[in-house]
């Protein structure tokens, strides 16, 4: 079955960096598109970059020049490389893939920007 596993989440001052990770397995994970969305307290989950299965990607306004979305697929694995962290960006970080239309998610990683 599909497991979608974050980590990397944490509590990080204004300016810093975070690089969260998304090990992914059960489907071909080098065959689909994939995708970072975030939580904010009170917010609707948003899209804050997608990655094609050849790599070209796309971001929101919010992080664009600042994010980073990138894969291993020798790991199975999904990275944002998150800089210039802005209190805004507090969120829970999540990992998607649409996997014979179907959502699946992973459980979370909190990121916490705050000084």
């Amino acid at each position: 079955q599909v497991q979608l596993v974050e980590s990397g989440g944490g509590l990080v001052q204004p300016g810093g960096s975070l690089r969260l990770s998304c090990a992914a397995s059960g489907f071909t994970f080098s065959s689909y598109p994939m995708a970072w969305y975030r939580q904010g307290p009170g917010k609707p989950r948003e899209l804050v970059a997608t990655i094609a299965s050849g790599g070209p990607a796309t971001y929101a306004d919010s992080v664009k020049g600042r994010f980073t979305i990138s894969r291993d697929g020798a790991k199975n694995t999904l990275y944002l490389q998150m800089n210039s962290l802005k209190p805004e960006d507090t969120a829970v970080y999540y990992c998607n893939v649409v996997y014979w239309t179907q959502n699946y998610w992973g459980q979370g990683t909190q990121v916490t920007v705050s000084s």
